[in-house]
C-alpha cells in the first residue's frame, strides 16, 4: 500500500487542515503532507471564508480520496477504531458526532470575527456582539463534557476527534485573548501543549508566505 498523502492549505491560517492533520495524527496514519499555496486564488478565498467548497483537507489513501473534515474522522475511525478518535460507548459516540457537526455547520460569526492566525496576538481584542453568542455556546459545550467525562479531553484521558475539531478554537481564543472561563481556560492550555499541536504551531511559525487581509490590526 503507498503511503498515504494529506494535502492542507497554510498552518498558520487553515482551520480546517489543523483540523484533518490533528485527526491523521490521533489515528497513527503514517502520511505525507502535501502543501498548497496561499498564492492560488482558490485558496485564498477559502482561507478567507469566502468560499465553503474548497476540498482542503484532502486525505488520499489506499486508491480513496476523503476531503470532508467529519466524512475523515468517520474514516479514520474504522480503519483504526483502537486509536480513540471517537468514543466507545454508543451514547458518548452519538454525543460527539452531534458536537462535532456543530462545529462543521456552525460558528460562522466566531469563524469571520476570530479568523485563524497563529503568529498573531492581539491583547484586550474586543469580540463583537455575534461572536459572544458562539463564544459562550462553545464554552457550554467545553463545560458540559469535561464535566460529563471527567476531561481533560472532552470525552476522557485521551484525545480524539472532538478534540482536533476543536482545536482551531482554542488557538483562536489564545491569539486573540478571549476571557473565558476557568474550565475552557484550563481546557484550551491542554490542547496547546499538546506535542502534535506544539508541532503545528511550530511549523506555522516557519511559515513564510502571509495573507495581508488577515494580518491587520482589527
Amino acid at each position: 500500500m503507498s503511503k498515504a498523502t494529506l494535502t492542507l492549505a497554510s498552518k498558520n491560517y487553515g482551520s480546517w487542515s489543523l483540523r484533518g492533520w490533528l485527526l491523521c495524527k490521533l489515528a497513527d496514519l503514517d502520511f505525507e503532507e502535501k502543501h498548497v499555496s496561499t498564492d492560488d486564488p482558490s485558496t485564498r478565498a477559502e482561507l478567507l471564508l469566502l468560499s465553503p467548497s474548497f476540498q482542503v483537507p484532502a486525505l488520499l489513501h489506499d486508491g480513496l480520496k476523503v476531503w470532508d473534515t467529519l466524512a475523515l474522522s468517520e474514516y479514520l475511525h474504522e480503519i483504526n477504531p483502537g486509536a480513540g478518535l471517537l468514543p466507545s460507548d454508543q451514547k458518548q459516540r452519538a454525543h460527539c458526532r452531534s458536537i462535532c457537526g456543530e462545529m462543521h455547520s456552525g460558528f460562522a460569526n466566531l469563524r469571520s470575527a476570530l479568523p485563524m492566525n497563529i503568529k498573531a496576538h492581539f491583547p484586550g481584542f474586543k469580540s463583537w456582539a455575534g461572536a459572544r453568542g458562539d463564544i459562550e455556546r462553545i464554552t457550554t459545550i467545553w463545560r458540559e463534557c469535561l464535566t460529563a467525562y471527567g476531561g481533560p479531553y472532552l470525552f476522557g484521558k485521551t484525545p480524539g476527534a472532538a478534540d482536533a475539531m476543536y482545536a482551531p478554537v482554542c488557538s483562536r481564543f489564545t491569539t486573540y485573548d478571549v476571557a473565558v472561563d476557568a474550565p475552557a481556560k484550563d481546557y484550551c492550555r491542554t490542547i496547546m501543549a499538546m506535542p502534535i499541536m506544539q508541532e503545528w504551531i511550530a511549523a506555522a511559525k516557519a511559515e513564510p508566505d502571509e495573507l495581508e487581509e488577515l494580518d491587520v490590526e482589527f
